[in-house]
This record gives structure tokens, sequence and C-alpha cells, in this order.
């Protein structure tokens, strides 16, 4: 999709400071973090949000290697025992602001509940 930002991130149009990159998912570092650790986790398949999952075989693969690529992260950064948030937001009220499936990873400072 030429018009998503994530879409030309991850054909390498536009720069980002990239963490990971595999054949379903590509980690970025987020241009205004909310805490030491903030990545944005993508997948390469054009997905607008979460609510446009579906109940397949490709999805369930997808959903398991980003959730994968997460624990990777969150450990090689030294947070995976002292915690973690992954959280996808969806639509403009869910705080969705670009329409590409992405989750993002927080850690190293003490996140709070409710977020928002």
């Amino acid at each position: 999709m030429t018009d998503c930002l994530f879409c030309r991130i991850i054909a390498g149009e536009l720069p980002s400071r990239q963490r990971h990159s595999s054949d379903l998912v590509v980690a970025i570092e987020d241009i205004a973090p909310q805490a030491p650790l903030h990545l944005l986790i993508l997948p390469r398949e054009h997905i607008g949000s979460a609510a446009d999952l579906r109940d397949t075989p490709a999805h369930a693969a997808l959903l398991a290697r980003m959730h994968a690529v997460a624990v990777e992260l969150a450990n090689e950064a030294g947070y995976g025992d002292r915690g973690w948030r992954l959280v996808s937001n969806v639509g403009v009220e869910g705080g969705q602001a670009i329409e590409h499936l992405h989750y993002h990873l927080l850690a190293g400072r003490q996140l709070s509940w409710p977020p928002g």
C-alpha cells in the first residue's frame, strides 16, 4: 500500500531504526518513545488493525511470530524478567494513529494502569 507510512518504512522507502527483520515481521524504534524501550512491531503484510485479523492459519502464524519477536526483543534489552507491555490500538478512539497493524513494546519504567 503506497500511502501507508509503515508500508513505506518496511519497503525501505523511508528511514527507520530497525531492531528486527524477518520474513513476516519488522520491528523499529518509535520516533516518539514513551518509555526507555519503545519499539513498534509491524507485520510486513498490510493489515489495517487487529480488527482486520481473521481466524486463518496465516494470521495465527503472523500473531505468533509478532509475539515471539516481542519476547525476544524484551529479553535482548534486559527487560524480560522485569516486565514489559505489549499493546495494539484499534481505531481513532482506541488511539490508533496509523492504519497498519502494529504492537507497541514498552519497558524500562513503571507503567501505570489504566493507560491513556
